[in-house]
């Protein structure tokens, strides 16, 4: 079997309402699909992490950089085709957008290999660690408006998230110190002291404004605290975790087993939260999970983007064991974006796949189908419908 071609699909559309996080406000959804086609009729499909016009550039990077690298390769030997683009790729892209490329297209291969040997991604993971996993909702988006509006529409949304069955939720903050603080406690008196919340900065302050922050949140039994700080900020991360008591959780813009290597030897985090899409693929995330593990780290996946993305991390989930185990372990929970209706969620598989169904009839649980490869194929006609020609 061999590779014959490399696809990728950027699809956009647009919001109803502005939204944003601590770095900028968005108008449009965005998700970047890569269909690897092979000689015996085998498509694979990925998605790589990176929104908005950064899905175009990785459009170019998977098309004109990665795909002439790899054609003719058997989609089978995905050590070789991984370390091999790497290497190749490795004096101007160690980090960023090549990596967030590669990990759409070793994704999947990952496919391929499961619908090639007629099985689930979690039983090429090594099977199930896990009958169903818990589900956290992700939500209350910053918006344009004053920090009185969003106290009001933070302590509603949070009410709707709690009533839908989730087993957590989280909320971004960046407005300010103070500020923040405020829109927090707001939402813990709306959900009440004992369900769980996290808070997510996406790096919005210095290790001043984060070590405020931080101990503000330990009043207010915050389960933890999300990328205070910038990725690189290594000392930052690792003082930051020795001076408060809420957990301190990030990954989501580490890559390769490289960059994580560091991030854990570093002791800056509590929680690891590795973007698959994103790091290197499934090859790598593997990688960065056993060095996880190895350290005690417990891991919660980074979950960002389309179905694809969900269905591949439920399977990594589901195939995950308990860190560090026993009668009543504290499971890893899949992350799932409760913000205003995305139809690259809800409208591109073809197959039944609801993650919200689940989690409203199972308690805050979902579980994979034993659909082979990562259970899910996007429709083509959805496809042409939103792509983005540029």
């Amino acid at each position: 079997m061999k590779i014959t071609s490399i696809k990728s699909h950027v699809l956009r559309y647009e919001l109803e309402k502005e939204l944003g996080y601590s770095q900028q406000y968005y108008k449009h959804r965005t998700a970047h699909l890569v269909e690897v086609q092979t000689d015996d009729g085998i498509t694979g499909w990925g998605e790589c992490f990176g929104p908005g016009n950064i899905a175009l550039a990785n459009k170019f990077i998977v098309e004109k950089v990665i795909q002439p690298l790899i054609l003719g390769e058997d989609p089978l030997n995905k050590e070789h085709i991984w370390q091999k683009v790497y290497n190749l790729l490795r004096d101007s892209g160690q980090k960023g957008m090549p990596i967030q490329a590669l990990s759409g297209i070793d994704i999947a291969l990952w496919d391929i290999l499961g619908k090639k040997t007629s099985a689930p991604l979690y039983q090429l993971l090594g099977g199930k660690c896990n009958n169903d996993v818990p589900v956290y909702g992700y939500g209350m988006m910053l918006q344009k408006k004053s920090a009185d509006e969003l106290i009001d529409l933070f302590k509603e949304e949070s009410k709707q998230i709690k009533s839908k069955n989730f087993k957590a939720m989280k909320m971004k903050v960046g407005l300010g110190p103070k500020e923040d603080l405020k829109l927090v406690q707001a939402v813990r008196d709306s959900i009440g002291k004992d369900f769980k919340l996290m808070v997510d900065a996406n790096h919005a302050y210095n290790l001043k404004d984060a070590l405020y922050v931080g101990k503000g949140l330990d009043e207010l039994g915050i389960y933890w605290f999300e990328e205070p700080v910038a990725p690189e900020d290594y000392e930052g991360y690792r003082e930051l975790k020795q001076k408060i008591n809420t957990s301190i959780a990030g990954g989501e813009a580490e890559f390769t087993k490289y960059g994580w290597n560091k991030l854990i030897s570093n002791k800056c985090i509590d929680i690891a939260q590795p973007e698959v899409c994103g790091l290197g693929g499934i090859t790598e995330y593997l990688k960065v999970a056993a060095l996880a593990q190895a350290n005690f780290i417990p891991v919660i996946n980074h979950v960002w983007g389309s179905a694809i993305s969900i269905a591949v991390n439920l399977h990594l989930l589901t195939a995950q064991p308990d860190m560090p185990g026993g009668l009543f372990p504290s499971k890893s929970m899949l992350e799932f974006d409760t913000t205003e209706k995305n139809i690259f969620i809800t409208d591109l598989p073809k197959e039944e796949f609801s993650i919200l169904d689940q989690v409203k009839n199972n308690n805050g649980f979902a579980s994979v189908t034993e659909n082979i490869g990562i259970g899910i194929n996007p429709d083509e006609n959805f496809i042409k419908e939103f792509e983005v020609n540029e």
